[in-house]
């Protein structure tokens, strides 16, 4: 069985920093595409940040580049979101999702084959 577990969300003050940690179970890590994705409170789902097998493409939304920093250890099984210089309008639930298919279009969450449950941040004074 699958499992993605998302974890080190929390409350923040503008201008700080978290990051998060996406535990993977039951699949070829490896193997697989990792994204992060958030869901802002009466927002759509936004990608946010993706890293490939090998952690040589990294492609961000335009909003977090310069601030946000993905990466993965494929030998623990884990993806990490590095933010920094955090907003308000940041506050989302943050979820990881894992795809196996090649050339895909990282920011369409059809391509995604599982999901976590996501872990909280809020940014706020």
């Amino acid at each position: 069985q699958v499992q993605l577990v998302e974890s080190g969300g929390g409350l923040v003050q503008p201008g700080g920093s978290l990051r998060l940690s996406c535990a993977a179970s039951g699949l070829t890590f490896s193997a697989y595409i990792m994204t992060w994705f958030r869901q802002g409170p009466g927002k759509e789902r936004e990608f946010v940040a993706g890293i490939n097998w090998t952690g040589n493409e990294t492609p961000y939304v335009d909003s977090v580049k310069g601030r946000f920093s993905i990466s993965r250890d494929n030998a623990k099984n884990e993806v990490y979101l590095q933010m920094n210089s955090l907003k308000p309008v940041e506050t989302a639930l943050y979820y990881c999702a894992a795809a196996q298919r090649l050339g895909i279009n990282y920011s369409d969450g059809l391509s995604y084959d599982y999901w976590g449950q996501g872990t909280q941040v809020t940014v706020s004074s």
